[in-house]
């Protein structure tokens, strides 16, 4: 997929997504040694939007499975078309083969397993899944196969590209752990976040889109229910644009916190530490 980790900065900005030297060398050596890379830290810090970076810098279809509490094998994996089954059984004899490939529902991991051309497989926010779940992964994170009782073992026709995130609320077995390689991702530095939102803000001031990283940088060290995401950045930049605010003064930040901070709480926060006008003088 990659010659080199300075290719791989160089294609993803391509599609404005600005990596780091850690991020071009991690993404260059799971494609180099073919493991999956498990990208962890706090939401919003652009763990998802780099898979899905790969995946349009490379051409590459995104599969994606993402979790949640309550995800099983059915969701993830495959599952029978039970009532194709029941009718074929009413339709024919007793005897029929129902469990053949007419009656499989692919899910997203027999999907990437059995697709022909370059695939990313994004397993997003894989803490918020039961622990059960990182068992059904550890055997296509390790080989590139999926056991299905009824058929027997699928292997990759081509192997994807796998990213695993997690917001670590929770932590992950060693198992899981021993099969990707690691990435841990943080908050860019103001300098970095400036560079992004005039990569994905056309129009907007550098000075500007530094004085917004700067800001939020300052919001994010406060102790905020819900810190900025990256993505909420580039949103503030476009709220300024579509105001027509060429400035980011104290009754601008007061005015439009809404589009960084989602919680009463942090607002509230933000005013006070920042010393901004009252939401009753807005």
């Amino acid at each position: 997929m990659f010659d080199s980790p300075a290719e791989v900065a160089e294609r993803l900005a391509a599609v404005d997504y600005l990596s780091d030297d850690a991020i071009s060398t991690s993404v260059f050596l799971a494609a180099a040694l073919g493991k999956p890379l498990l990208v962890e830290g706090p939401a919003g810090v652009g763990k998802t939007q780099l898979a899905k970076a790969v995946a349009l810098a490379t051409g590459a279809e995104l599969i994606r499975l993402q979790c949640y509490e309550g995800l099983d094998e059915a969701r993830a994996l495959y599952e029978w078309n039970y009532k194709k089954q029941l009718l074929r059984i009413q339709a024919t004899s007793a005897d029929d083969d129902i469990f053949s490939e007419d009656f499989l529902l692919e899910r997203p991991l027999l999907k990437a397993i059995r697709a022909a051309g370059p695939t990313v497989l994004l397993i997003d926010e894989t803490d918020k899944a039961d622990v059960e779940v990182e068992g059904l992964l550890l055997e296509l994170l390790s080989d590139f196969q999926i056991t299905i009782p009824e058929l027997g073992t699928i292997a990759a026709t081509r192997r994807p590209y796998v990213v695993l995130t997690s917001n670590a609320t929770r932590e992950l077995s060693e198992a899981l752990k021993r099969r990707c390689l690691y990435l841990h991702l943080e908050y860019p530095t103001p300098e970095r976040e400036r560079d992004i939102v005039l990569s994905q803000v056309p129009g907007i001031r550098a000075d500007l889109a530094e004085r917004l990283a700067r800001t939020v940088a300052t919001l994010r060290a406060l102790e905020l229910k819900k810190a900025p995401s990256v993505a909420e950045t580039v949103d503030w930049a476009n709220t300024l644009l579509a105001l027509g605010r060429d400035d980011l003064d104290e009754a601008t930040v007061a005015g439009t916190l809404g589009v960084v901070l989602k919680h009463a709480s942090d607002q509230a926060r933000a005013v006070k530490e920042l010393g901004l006008p009252d939401v009753a003088d807005r």
